[in-house]
């Protein structure tokens, strides 16, 4: 089983920028858009194996410990997947702004995320000032 929270858009090589290229240019577009469609693949053959390992393990234990184990396990689970149901709809949303042209730029004040925040959150949609500046509000609101 592993952990959404650690699922990444795994390994890809890191996007090589050309000396006066334009940002979100259509070879960086092609490069999100690949990072993340292989990352929802990896999601979804997860969602596929959790479902397996639900069906072949469902057992109807007599013993109420084994039960309550197994319960415990299966909820874990089910956590983790419905984290990972979120990503993808993140994944998703950020694969319709690459096709509308909005990918890449801060929801909040427009400018750029930038190259190598995108690669380490390919669903980040704010720049990295408004994500702090979020963060701090969020601390104070508690």
């Amino acid at each position: 089983m592993s952990d959404s929270s650690n699922v990444s858009p795994f390994s890809f090589t890191p996007y090589v920028e050309k000396e006066g290229e334009e940002y979100m240019n259509e070879a960086q577009l092609k490069h999100f858009e690949t990072i993340l469609k292989n990352w929802k693949a990896e999601l979804m053959k997860e969602v596929d194996r959790t479902v397996h390992h639900m069906q072949d393990d469902a057992a109807n234990f007599p013993d109420p410990n084994d039960r309550a184990t197994q319960e415990s396990e299966f909820s874990l689970e089910l956590r983790t997947r419905d984290r990972e149901r979120r990503l993808i709809k993140k994944i998703e949303e950020a694969l319709k702004e690459i096709e509308t042209g909005g990918y890449g730029y801060c929801e909040s004040c427009g400018i750029d995320i930038g190259i190598r925040r995108l690669e380490a959150r390919p669903t980040a949609t704010l720049c990295i000032d408004c994500k702090t500046l979020d963060e701090i509000r969020e601390k104070q609101m508690g």
